[in-house]
């Protein structure tokens, strides 16, 4: 039997008129026996369409936010957004949770999930959080540069296999309120950040601050992406009757 198609968010790059993602997402689903297929911003009243055809949906990395979306003015130090690509993952994600589609959110994405939710964001946590420690770290992307504590009984310590894990970081924003029915699973010790979140009444929803994708190769984090394959392959069957 094949495996499960997996739909993965990218959006535009820094070249006018391209989009661009990682190529380690596309190496990290394709490792965990799915068919990765990308999804570029489309209108959000395209969102139903193109879940009819994936059985998974993994919501990418990139820019911030745009925090009218979540009812904030913007900070000073907010960055780049793009407001098709936000609209357009919003519509995915409420989507998906209507659906009970399995997803699997990272960085940006745990933030798109937060707001699809109606929760709210950090928008800058090094000015906005006093003794926040560095997120936005320099250097190689497997380059580790904090620790991460996982919840007690989460499904995402059940799939790791630790109660502490040590990540790479590569963002500026993160969870401030949370989103209704969202359960925090990790939080950076050393400053108390929202790093992991899970929903506990879905099939599969769970997401994470850091770039598990980033280490494909090494397959630190393969185990994450192995069970969001297989419960989007266990619940093909279920949503096609």
């Amino acid at each position: 039997m094949s495996g499960p198609v997996i739909g993965i968010t990218l959006g535009d790059g820094d070249r006018s008129g391209y989009h661009s993602m990682r190529a380690d997402y596309v190496r990290s689903v394709e490792r965990s026996g799915a068919a990765p297929v990308v999804l570029p911003p489309l209108g959000p009243e395209h969102a139903e369409a193109v879940l009819e055809r994936v059985d998974g949906l993994l919501l990418s990395g990139g820019v911030d936010v745009d925090p009218e979306l979540y009812g904030r003015d913007r900070h000073p130090k907010l960055g780049r957004v793009d407001r098709r690509r936000d609209e357009f993952e919003l519509a995915l994600a409420r989507t998906a949770l209507r659906r009970d589609l399995p997803i699997l959110a990272i960085c940006r994405g745990q933030q798109v999930l937060n707001v699809a939710t109606g929760g709210t964001l950090i928008q800058d946590i090094p000015s906005e959080l006093n003794g926040g420690v560095r997120h936005d770290a320099p250097g190689r992307r497997t380059r580790r540069v904090h620790s991460v504590e996982l919840a007690a009984g989460s499904k995402l310590r059940e799939i790791l296999g630790a109660g502490t894990l040590a990540v790479n970081s590569f963002h500026h924003q993160a969870i401030d309120a949370l989103g209704q029915g969202l359960a925090v699973c990790g939080r950076c010790p050393e400053d108390g950040v929202i790093e992991a979140v899970e929903m506990k009444q879905r099939h599969f929803v769970l997401g994470v601050q850091w770039h598990p994708e980033s280490f494909w190769k090494q397959a630190s984090f393969q185990a994450l992406f192995d069970a969001h394959a297989a419960a989007c392959h266990a619940s093909a069957p279920v949503r096609s009757r």
